[in-house]
This record gives C-alpha cells, sequence and structure tokens, in this order.
C-alpha cells in the first residue's frame, strides 16, 4: 500500500436546483479539504474526474477545483475521464502520482451535472461511450445496450426476471439508509418485478427499476502517502487499486462474460493477498440491474450463469455472507458519471471507518470497488482498509 484516504465529502445526489458543475466542484474540494484537516497550500496535485460528453457547456474544468481555495493557485491539476468509471480514474491517477512520490498530497473530486439536458439529449451523450460506428443507433441508449445484453443472457443462462427484481429492490431498501441517496425509498420486491404504468418496461426486458437514475451531483477524497496519512485524524489505505482495459466494440467481445471485470478483480485479489470471502462489503457498479447480476459472477461470487443465485440465497443482502451496495448503489444513490466512482471510495471509507450511520454494515474491515465504464471496457477494482 502506498496511500490511503484521509478525508472525503459528498453532495446530494438527484435533481440539484440551483447548483452548477463549478459550485458542486467547489464546494466538495472545500469540505474534503477540511475534514481531512489539510490545508489547500500542502495539496501537490489535483485530479478532477468530469465525463461531460455534452451535458456541460464549461469544458476544460479542471482549474474550477483552485477555486475552493486562493492556495490551490498554481497546483498541477488535470482532468481525466473513462466513461462511467471517471471517477475511479481520477483516484487511480492521484494514486499513481503518489507511488511515483511526485506528491504527498492528491485532491481528487469528481462531479457530473446531468439533469438540466434535454432527455433526448441525454441518450446521445452517453451513447458517446458506446462503439459509435457499431453502437450508437441502438434504440433506447445504453439502457438498449444493457436491455440487448439481457436480451442475450436470458436465452443462455434462463429468464432472470425474478433475480433482476431482487436485485433492485435490495439496493431500493439499502438507500433509505443513504443521506446522499436520489431515491430513498423501500420499492419492495413486488413493484420491482411487475411491469406497470409506474414501472414500465425501458428496453429488452429491462424496466424503469432496473435502470440507474440520471443525476447531478459530486464527491472529493483526499488521498495522502502512508506516513503522511498516520500523521492525521483517519486513514483508509489502498490495498489494492488495479485498472484493466478491454475492447470498445461488443463485436470483439463476449458481452456476457465481464471479462476486463473479472480479470480485474482477479488482479486487485493477488496484489491484496486475499480472497473474495475476507471482504466485508462491495460497492459495485450497478447502472442496470443485469450488471449487477453478472458482476457477482465475474467477481466469483457465484460460478458462470448462476448470479441469481446469490440475490436468492441472501449472499449479497446487507446482512449476507458479503453485502453489495450497501450504499443502495447507482440503483438508488444516482449516477452523476464523473462522480460515480469517488462516491463509492468515499463511501467505502466512510463504512471502514465505522461512520456510515444507517448504512453500516457491521464489523466492517475490508471493502471492494468495482467501477466500470461502457460494457465493462473501462475496469477498476480498488480494495480498502482502515489502518488508522
Amino acid at each position: 500500500m502506498t496511500a490511503c484516504i484521509v478525508g472525503w465529502a459528498h453532495t446530494p445526489f438527484g435533481r440539484l436546483e440551483g447548483e452548477t458543475v463549478e459550485s458542486l466542484i467547489v464546494r466538495v474540494a472545500a469540505e474534503a479539504l477540511a475534514d481531512a484537516g489539510v490545508a489547500a497550500c500542502d495539496v501537490d496535485e489535483i485530479v478532477l474526474g468530469h465525463f461531460n460528453g455534452g451535458f456541460s457547456q464549461q469544458d476544460f474544468t479542471a482549474s474550477l477545483v483552485l477555486q475552493a481555495s486562493a492556495d490551490l493557485r498554481f497546483k498541477r491539476a488535470s482532468r481525466v475521464e473513462n466513461a462511467c468509471a471517471t471517477g475511479s480514474a481520477a483516484v487511480h491517477h492521484g494514486l499513481k502520482a503518489i507511488a511515483a512520490h511526485s506528491a504527498r498530497i492528491v485532491l481528487v473530486v469528481g462531479a457530473e451535472q446531468m439533469t438540466t439536458t434535454p432527455a433526448i439529449e441525454i441518450g446521445r451523450n452517453l451513447l458517446k461511450a458506446s462503439y459509435v460506428r457499431e453502437e450508437a443507433d441502438i434504440e433506447g441508449g445504453f439502457a438498449g445496450i444493457f436491455g440487448k445484453i439481457a436480451g442475450l443472457y436470458f436465452p443462455r443462462w434462463g429468464d432472470q426476471s425474478d433475480a433482476l427484481a431482487r436485485i433492485a429492490a435490495k439496493n431500493h431498501k439499502n438507500g433509505v439508509g443513504n443521506p446522499f441517496a436520489q431515491i430513498r425509498k423501500d420499492l419492495g420486491y413486488e413493484f420491482c418485478r411487475i411491469e406497470s404504468d409506474k414501472n414500465p418496461r425501458v428496453a429488452g426486458p429491462l424496466k424503469r427499476t432496473d435502470c440507474s437514475l440520471v443525476s447531478d451531483g459530486a464527491a472529493a477524497v483526499v488521498l495522502a502517502d502512508v506516513t503522511t496519512a498516520l500523521k492525521l485524524g483517519k486513514a483508509v489505505a489502498l490495498r489494492a487499486a488495479e485498472h484493466v482495459q478491454d475492447f470498445l466494440p461488443m463485436s470483439k467481445r463476449d458481452v456476457l462474460k465481464l471479462e476486463g471485470c473479472a480479470e480485474a478483480w482477479k488482479r486487485a485479489l493477488a496484489s491484496a493477498g486475499m480472497k473474495l470471502t475476507d471482504l466485508s462489503f462491495v460497492e459495485t457498479h450497478d447502472c442496470f440491474t443485469i450488471a449487477e447480476l453478472m458482476e457477482y459472477e465475474a467477481m466469483g461470487l457465484v460460478p458462470e450463469g448462476q448470479g441469481a443465485r446469490a440475490v436468492a440465497e441472501g449472499l449479497t443482502e446487507k446482512d449476507g455472507p458479503l453485502p453489495v451496495n450497501p450504499s443502495g448503489g447507482l440503483k438508488s444513490k444516482g449516477h452523476p458519471i464523473g462522480a460515480t466512482g469517488v462516491s463509492m471510495h468515499a463511501l467505502a471509507a466512510m463504512q471502514l471507518m465505522g461512520r456510515a450511520g444507517e448504512m453500516q454494515v457491521k464489523d466492517a474491515t475490508l471493502g471492494g470497488i468495482f467501477n466500470m465504464g461502457g460494457t465493462a471496457v473501462a475496469n477498476y477494482v480498488s480494495i480498502l482498509e482502515r489502518i488508522k
């Protein structure tokens, strides 16, 4: 381990009236530094995760972080992007700066404002994260892409409608305890299972409750090398941080295996010297319920084609052997693209510090994170452990 999370900040996710990308960035940057007890003048590097893709007229946003404090002026600042894994890309970029000894303290911010964009443009913007040459005309945007994946999974492994509804219901139940979540309502299995006017079919077999939300929001973490972190108030170490990139075209891969996700988990667990069962919880990328189902298989929780077992047997419940998405996941929390991966790291750190409130997993000591961009094209796994 070379670096630790020593502070964090998190806005609510949802339709945030009166906010801008700038105001969200500045707010969490200042709050994260205050939470860490780190002065702005001591920051060596700034990394901003911001997808944009047409959501904001303001591009070239890295320097907006400097407006959180005059003492951030002249600090190195860069913006990174890797589709829906943009936030984790920013965190991992910060880790590399510390590992290279080019920075001692790094401020990482993730932000997105999506709800001010008309619905038809939202779909177009998101499809820029697909292989446009072959996939941009799939009806329904990214919901259409994952609807297509679900439509392939069902014939191969059986109708998974019950399992998808259980995943949605689990995550909405967990989200009730998340003060940052966009939807804090326990919708229940029956509502998530039955197609209705309030829960219509969206794409393929996917209903509205199978799809993550369009959101505004921001999150930030402060990273420090281990020596510095141990002198501060709290330290959650990154025991492993792995990034695996796969082919962009779905036509070049078996999209039902999420091989990039599997490889990232394999490398991270090996790097940390542990097994999946050693983890206390996992925050995983449930952009759609079919994605979470397939991620159970890719991470090795259950064999290929048996993702439904994980929810049917209660393995991923908050009080189960491996709680998955105790925060409510993207399904309940929301999915402001650039903020999502940073949010996952902040919430996992809260869990490990015993500061997750109603989200808290009992006796949490090790946390896993999986954040992906596209259809498991960009794959990031982090494993966290409290050391102070």
